[in-house]
């Protein structure tokens, strides 16, 4: 059953990424009911879901929903008579698949935002914060006597890019040195003025979706960065001819998983709060485009949304840019003096 419902996916141009972990949800079911799929109920179904729901780790709903939607989408292949599982179920232990989660046990979507409300943008203090603590670790593990302050070193500048041009902690780790590229409309940001994106989110069954980002003058200051990195610091790293920007120790390309980490880190030493995480750098850096006064549509483009209505999701303008906004459309309704 599973190795026919990864091929039917495997047909539709899923990933592995995609199909992988949707087999493991399969398996976690089987294992916590300890039935097989065609004497599933949907006792089973919501007897895991609240199981997941309880813990120290409880799930959110949006998860809940994706794992429901995985489970009916398994059981729906099941129940597909062109792939003659219920005969075959039925004949030889005389039962056949049946709907696990419906309307009246499946998490209804009634907003369109349904992660963690605690994950928001860091204002410009704790951006400030973040990397001054990041670039804090190299010293203090040298001064410890340890390894790894060049990776340290190479973690900060990481972080400070992933910033500086707004991509997914899996868009910044497939990066190659070829990818980033002039901008003739502003040569004064050198080899550093457009990032070419390869490797964007896609939707199901499509290819990663490329946008070029284009670096914003309020950025600027990650040209140093860059430069830093690639002149001093990478050759340190022996990469040969390894095409990625951020490479390991082991002349290896750089994890997500070790961008995360590298967030973790940094955020730890500069006391900020436990719930924020690399995407949030994404959510910052959108909402600060927006109060640097880009229009929408330019945002949407840097960030490689489809809809607008998902970059204002990102958004977290701060009260003092909308009490700009207000006083500025104050003043051209009732004049200078309306105050």
């Amino acid at each position: 059953m599973k190795e026919g419902w990864a091929r039917q996916q495997s047909a539709r141009f899923l990933q592995k990424a995609t199909i992988a972990p949707r087999i493991r949800m399969i398996e976690r079911l089987f294992e916590f009911s300890g039935q097989y799929p065609w004497q599933w109920t949907p006792a089973e179904g919501e007897a895991f879901i609240a199981h997941l729901r309880s813990g120290t780790r409880p799930i959110q709903m949006s998860t809940a929903r994706t794992y429901e939607v995985v489970i009916e989408l398994f059981v729906e292949y099941l129940r597909d008579s062109r792939y003659g599982w219920g005969e075959t179920c039925l004949e030889h232990f005389g039962e056949v698949p049946q709907v696990v989660f419906h309307e009246g046990n499946s998490v209804v979507h009634t907003t369109e935002y349904e992660a963690d409300p605690r994950r928001r943008p860091l204002t410009y203090d704790e951006v400030q914060a973040l990397f001054d603590a990041a670039e804090r670790r190299p010293a203090a593990i040298r001064s410890r006597g340890r390894k790894g302050a060049l990776a340290a070193m190479r973690d900060a500048a990481a972080l400070k890019v992933v910033y500086a041009y707004g991509t997914r902690r899996r868009e910044a780790s497939r990066l190659d040195l070829t990818d980033l590229r002039r901008n003739r409309r502003a040569a004064q940001f050198g080899q550093f003025g457009t990032m070419m994106v390869r490797f964007g989110k896609a939707s199901k069954g499509e290819p990663p979706r490329r946008r070029t980002v284009l670096l914003v003058p309020e950025m600027d200051w990650v040209t140093d960065v860059l430069d830093e990195w690639l002149t001093e610091v990478r050759p340190h790293f022996s990469p040969g001819r390894h095409p990625a920007l951020w490479v390991t120790e082991r002349a290896g390309r750089l994890s997500p998983r070790s961008l995360n980490e590298a967030f973790v880190a940094a955020r730890e030493g500069a006391g900020l709060d436990e719930d924020l995480d690399l995407h949030c750098l994404r959510h910052s850096y959108i909402t600060h485009l927006t109060e640097f006064g880009y229009p929408a549509r330019f945002v949407q483009e840097q960030v490689g949304h489809s809809h607008a209505s998902t970059t204002a999701i990102y958004m977290g303008v701060s009260n003092e840019f909308r009490n700009q906004l207000l006083e500025a459309s104050l003043k051209k309704r009732l004049g200078e003096d309306w105050g």
